[in-house]
């Protein structure tokens, strides 16, 4: 009975996403989902508004720079993307390039001229149908990607949660603008937390948690108000509270949303800025723009991908098309004075969370970001962060609960190292970073297993000889199979008899041939008996 020695390939189950029973089927037509699509989009518009103003600050933009980007990526690439639950908008992984592009190119206008550059880019990628790339990332690289992210999310919510860091809210690297880290800014949380928003962060947490109980979601009421909007409104009503009957405890007015407060469309247009199209002229932009355009589409065409395996009915989004969408949307937000954008996971988990359907989800946040800038500045700015943080503690729980671990582990130590690895690397670097040394670890793991595919190794010969063993080699041999190939030929025991079967293969490297031919020539001397079949000999050390 032949044996592949080969490395067992295992399916597993799609982590952190809903069981497809536990969802509805979307309904046919543009609002056949509303009832699910708005609360979702009114939960994703509560994470994406911090996370549009904190992006702006950690990219030396202007504040309104963020908010642009949001709107552009919820009414525009919403629309022109095939994804259905992806929301797109300004990225903490080209944080550091916008403000590196600031300091080179003299002005957010001239960012903003390469970033209409990468747009363009982006969509000729998208025509040349460059977004297959995208399926070639690992699962296990993709999983850990969503665990790292949930528990990027979870550290770095912990110090906002406890009212003791006006850093950004989105600041996914491991070491931070202020100069401290992941870890050190949650020990300098703990010095110099507030009550006030330890207050409001706990009781919107148990809220959250409450909301979810099968107790509470027998009720149609429960069933259509978002937990994140009862959060919100309990936190500012806590606050206010606070601030007449124990105004020491009140939420200090640095850890509170921060919204530029416009009264009209034509004031908000007035605060607005432009491209520098003189920048179009110089060099140094076109160099920004490539950067942009390249980052920005991997990060997209992961979080897609991310997406779609967290998506409860499991539709496809088509990467071209996404690389397309997201190009006019950087097109459009560079010209309206916004920031790069991709599709983010963050948000875009959040979403799913939700209960999100379909893109309309994504657009009505869009609508939200937009009403809230022109009509709610005021109202807005009332949100205690620590509540915010609350929310986001739960969706990163979510991403990175025990159970995916476990999952992983079953599968293998092909799958489970990669998928930590990736984790490790992530949370010490940053998004891209981490995931390239992931997409290393799992890639070596391929060619390992591709390498231990090279010969089907049995007692039974074609000429029924007893006590022969035949080793046939498969269709293709390349360097990569030299290794198992040669350590197979070397353990063989003293007075073996072997027949070495090149008869079926179409091709078989010559670093191959030359070990097998190395082989040959010592066998008598280790008592060796061996047969060539189909295999040609050549010179050792012949080229």
């Amino acid at each position: 009975m032949s044996q592949i020695i080969s490395t067992p390939t295992r399916t597993g189950t799609p982590i952190a996403a809903p069981a497809p029973s536990a969802a509805p089927e979307p309904a046919k037509g543009v609002f056949g989902t509303i009832g699910q699509d708005a609360p979702a989009g009114l939960v994703v518009f509560l994470v994406a508004l911090p996370l549009c103003l904190g992006i702006s600050l950690a990219s030396g933009a202007p504040l309104l720079a963020g908010l642009v980007t949001g709107i552009v990526g919820g009414l525009v690439v919403s629309w022109l993307s095939g994804s259905q639950l992806s929301v797109s908008g300004p990225a903490a992984g080209l944080t550091v390039i916008v403000l590196g592009a600031i300091a080179s190119l003299g002005s957010f206008q001239a960012v903003m001229a390469a970033t209409v550059v990468a747009g363009a880019m982006q969509i000729l990628l998208g025509v040349a149908r460059a977004g297959v790339i995208g399926l070639y990332f690992p699962a296990a690289v993709i999983r850990g990607m969503l665990a790292a992210i949930g528990l990027i999310l979870i550290l770095k919510q912990i110090p906002h949660f406890l009212g003791a860091d006006t850093d950004y809210f989105e600041d996914m690297d491991f070491l931070q603008f202020n100069g401290l880290n992941t870890f050190s800014a949650i020990g300098a949380a703990a010095k110099g937390l507030s009550p006030g928003s330890v207050l409001v962060g706990f009781v919107s947490l148990a809220l959250l948690l409450l909301w979810d109980t099968a107790a509470l979601r027998r009720f149609k009421l429960v069933q259509k108000v978002p937990a994140a909007l009862v959060v919100v409104l309990t936190s500012i009503g806590i606050n206010q509270l606070l601030r007449t009957v124990a105004p020491d405890m009140q939420v200090r007015p640095e850890h509170l949303v921060k919204l530029p407060v416009v009264s009209s469309l034509s004031e908000l247009m007035a605060q607005m800025s432009f491209p520098d199209f003189g920048a179009f002229a110089r060099p140094a932009t076109y160099g920004v723009a490539l950067t942009i355009a390249i980052v920005a589409s991997l990060e997209s065409l992961l979080s897609v991908e991310a997406v779609d395996k967290l998506d409860p009915h499991k539709r496809r989004t088509p990467p071209n098309r996404e690389l397309m969408a997201q190009g006019v949307g950087n097109v459009i937000s560079g010209l309206l004075g916004g920031l790069p954008l991709t599709a983010v996971i963050v948000r875009s988990s959040a979403n799913i969370a939700a209960g999100g359907q379909s893109k309309l989800s994504a657009f009505i946040h869009g609508l939200l970001l937009l009403a809230s800038l022109l009509f709610l500045g005021s109202v807005l700015n009332l949100i205690p962060l620590s509540a915010l943080a609350a929310v986001l503690l739960l969706v990163g729980f979510k991403l990175t609960k025990p159970a995916l671990y476990r999952t992983q582990f079953k599968l293998g130590w092909a799958q489970f190292i990669p998928f930590i690895v990736t984790i490790v690397a992530i949370l010490f670097t940053d998004l891209l970073k981490g995931v390239g040394v992931g997409l290393v670890v799992g890639f070596f793991f391929i060619l390992k297993a591709n390498a231990e595919q090279a010969y089907f190794l049995s007692r039974d010969t074609p000429d029924h000889e007893p006590g022969t063993l035949h080793l046939r080699l498969s269709e293709h041999v390349s360097f990569l199979n030299k290794a198992s190939i040669v350590n197979t030929l070397e353990a063989l025991p003293a007075g073996s008899r072997v027949i070495l079967d090149g008869s079926q293969s179409a091709d078989i490297d010559h670093d191959v041939l030359e070990a097998i031919e190395s082989f040959r020539q010592v066998a008598p001397e280790r008592h060796v008996e061996l047969e060539l079949r189909g295999i040609r000999s050549v010179a050792v050390g012949s080229h």
